[in-house]
């Protein structure tokens, strides 16, 4: 290494990137078998970086079997097809690719002379993701950590652009009337998190019961609403879920608009989970309404099964999303004669953002969105052929299917009392996360704790599909016998 730089000779940085893909391509090597989670405690995990700060180099061999040991095989497995927790899709190999060229440029795209290209890139794939739902030509966006940071972004849009009229952004919420946002109960925990940090808090918040599909009650939540109003509080702002992340339900977009119209709500939905499953033809008429939305919140990361992290929001045009970000800092004036730069710090809270877009766009260009589309149908597909295994065996019970890919479900064996089936599958995640094979998580419907399945991961197929119950029933028995002979 030099004295006078960080680099490498370009003969040694050629041996340092063979040993890195040798890295990679062991990954894909061993992807069918990697097992969903690896039971490590804390302190075991944390024991293997306890040091002090390095002041000297470690020889690149020895640093990246280190990482190949400690980190690449010992990472939970939503890599591979044995993953069913949360939302976690597993990457492709363009994405991985994206992101190694991405860094080597490392753009900066705040403003568009730092990347230009990779600012085109972007507002291509804002425009692409628009059309992925049926949205308007002439929408904005940006991109953003993930599925969170996109609600948050959509759900400060509509305050500073709502609330326009009383200066908000300058004046602050200070002297107003609480403003009130409406949603049903399975909505997503991001959205009291976004109420509180900008200042509206979750006291605001008014989650409305469900029917019996988990979609949101239209009625109950009119009825709110006027309630809302004839106590003297400011109705604001109606969030709709395209997908829910417990059962993947779709609220009905289309009569939530039409509330938002009739009572002059900013309507925002979160389309995070179950958004881009919008494009898959006989599934649109669930989400007619979405494109009647002010904002949309996706996540490229999930059904585009992009690496982390690819969120977006998308507002309906360009103006209203600078209206709600824009800042004049002399710093940052560009002395340009082209007037069609677009500059993203002008769009969003970031000035430091990087090329989130990239691997979205090369990975589009790459397998083509039919492609995609038909990896997402396979996902549902899954869900439905878990739903029916569950429905035919004796030791399982379904608990909710969806149109999208999440099944719920409970692993009964030989009990029939409820309490016993409920503390059963409350021991059962934890015990399955200790035999690591398959790595799921449970919720609760109703009040009712529930194994949850998601599929959103185009490796995965029947046969793993399969491997899951088995598993589930293999670790479940063991249970039972233990609780029986205590």
């Amino acid at each position: 290494m030099s004295t006078e730089t960080l680099d490498l000779n370009n003969s040694d940085f050629r041996v340092l990137l063979e040993q890195s893909n040798r890295l990679v391509l062991e990954q894909f090597d061993q992807v069918q078998q990697q097992p969903g989670y690896h039971n490590f405690t804390q302190r075991e995990v944390a024991s293997w970086f306890n040091e002090p700060l390095p002041a000297a180099p470690m020889d690149q061999e020895t640093l990246l079997g280190f990482v190949r040991d400690k980190i690449l095989n010992t990472a939970s497995g939503n890599f591979g097809p044995h993953m069913y927790a949360y939302v976690m899709a597993g990457g492709t190999q363009v994405s991985v690719v994206a992101e190694q060229l991405a860094a080597t440029i490392n753009q900066n795209l705040g403003k568009w002379h730092l990347g230009p290209a990779m600012n085109e890139i972007e507002q291509r794939v804002v425009k692409w993701g628009a059309e992925m739902l049926d949205y308007p030509d002439a929408a904005g966006g940006i991109m953003v950590s993930g599925g969170s940071a996109a609600n948050l972004a959509g759900l400060t849009v509509a305050r500073n652009v709502f609330f326009d009229r009383l200066n908000i952004r300058k004046k602050g919420l200070f002297g107003q009337k609480p403003f009130i946002v409406y949603t049903s109960k399975e909505v997503h925990g991001c959205v009291d998190k976004s109420l509180e940090v900008l200042g509206i808090g979750t006291d605001n918040l008014r989650k409305i019961d469900t029917l019996a599909d988990f979609t949101i009650d239209l009625k109950k939540l009119e009825a709110q609403i006027i309630k809302d109003q004839e106590d003297g509080l400011l109705p604001f702002c109606l969030i709709g879920n395209a997908g829910t992340v417990n059962t993947g339900a779709i609220d009905d977009l289309e009569g939530l608009a039409e509330l938002a119209a009739k009572y002059n709500l900013w309507y925002h939905v979160d389309g995070a989970y179950g958004g881009l499953a919008a494009a898959l033809p006989h599934l649109k008429p669930l989400y007619k309404g979405m494109k009647k939305a002010d904002s949309v919140a996706i996540d490229f990361h999930k059904w585009l099964y992009q690496t982390y992290e690819a969120g977006c929001v998308l507002i309906r045009d360009w103006p209203t999303l600078k209206s709600a970000y824009y800042k004049e800092a002399d710093y940052l004036d560009t002395q340009s004669e082209d007037d069609q730069r677009l500059d993203l710090n002008k769009y969003s809270f970031q000035l430091s953002r990087n090329a989130k877009a990239f691997k979205v766009w090369l990975s589009l260009k790459a397998y083509g969105f039919d492609a995609i589309c038909s990896m997402i149908q396979k996902d549902i597909d899954l869900a439905k052929y878990l739903a029916d295994m569950v429905t035919a065996a004796p030791d399982f019970e379904l608990s909710a299917g969806s149109d999208l890919a999440i099944t719920c479900f409970r692993y009964t064996g030989q009990r029939t009392d409820p309490d016993k089936i409920e503390a059963l599958n409350k021991r059962l995640i934890p015990a399955l996360e200790e035999d690591g094979r398959v790595f799921i998580t449970g919720t609760k419907l109703n009040g009712e704790f529930v194994i949850r399945a998601c599929f959103i991961n185009h490796r995965k197929s029947k046969k793993t599909t399969d491997y899951l119950l088995e598993v589930i029933r293999e670790v479940g028995q063991k249970l039972e016998e233990t609780t029986d002979h205590e």
